[in-house]
């Protein structure tokens, strides 16, 4: 058994770095693709601006990817404190909670940006399913399927509670519904339809499916508890 582990060994290892091989590029491709717009909010961004920048899809983006090492500072700050304490996938749950709010407040944010008519223009609600899917185009299911993504692979990870698919369709569904709801009642010039709140919902799940591997499958002992400490035997 142990030559047969340490002949599966190789391949594991190449399959993981050709997998983050394979995210560096896409990482890397993606800058470039967006490197012109998002430079283009760079000056308000850096000037402190509110107009231009925080009110803006390309600032917010631009924000959020210069804000990575001040996520990942966190990260490593509360695993250290963790793991000092005794606790156990320190860095799963550290990792798991700064990803889930690094990775969901800026779609959020973009979500609940007013309209030209923001104030003015009366809500408006879509409750026929899959209606407005032929209006939101490739680019506006992309986007629905990502604002609760980053909550959706990371939130099982953290929360045992949370660790099946239909628990997180009903996290998706419910945060959805609640952004859909904020954007009628503070009039911000945005449709509130069912359709966003399933591919809301339906990007969480395909989140959670691509981090399934690494949920919690157990609360029977916390992992956010500290370990017991070994009781000693007596000599002899």
């Amino acid at each position: 058994m142990n030559h047969n582990a340490s002949l599966s060994a190789p391949p594991r290892r190449a399959r993981r770095i050709v997998l983050l091989g394979l995210a560096i590029l896409g990482v890397a491709s993606a800058a470039f693709v967006v490197r012109r717009p998002l430079m283009m909010s760079a000056p308000m961004c850096m000037a402190g601006r509110w107009h231009g920048c925080f009110d803006t899809f390309n600032g917010v983006v631009l924000i959020t990817l210069v804000a990575l090492p001040l996520a990942a500072l966190v990260v490593w700050a509360l695993a250290r404190r963790r793991r000092a304490a005794g606790v156990t996938s320190a860095w799963r749950m550290s990792l798991a909670e700064v990803g889930m709010v690094h990775g969901t407040v800026p779609f959020i944010w973009m979500t609940m940006m007013p309209g030209a008519g923001a104030g003015t223009v009366p809500g408006r609600v879509s409750l026929v399913p899959l209606r407005d899917l032929l209006t939101m185009g490739p680019l506006g299911i992309v986007g629905n399927l990502l604002i609760f993504a980053a909550l959706g692979f990371f939130a099982p990870m953290r929360f045992a509670a949370l660790a099946s698919v239909p628990r997180i369709l009903a996290l998706g569904a419910g945060c959805s519904v609640l952004v859909e709801t904020a954007q009628y009642v503070l009039r911000l010039d945005r449709v509130s339809s069912v359709d966003d709140v399933l591919v809301n919902a339906a990007g969480a799940v395909l989140a959670a499916l691509a981090s399934r591997r690494w949920w919690r499958t157990t609360a029977k002992a916390p992992s956010d508890q500290p370990r017991p400490a070994p009781v000693p035997t007596p000599a002899g």
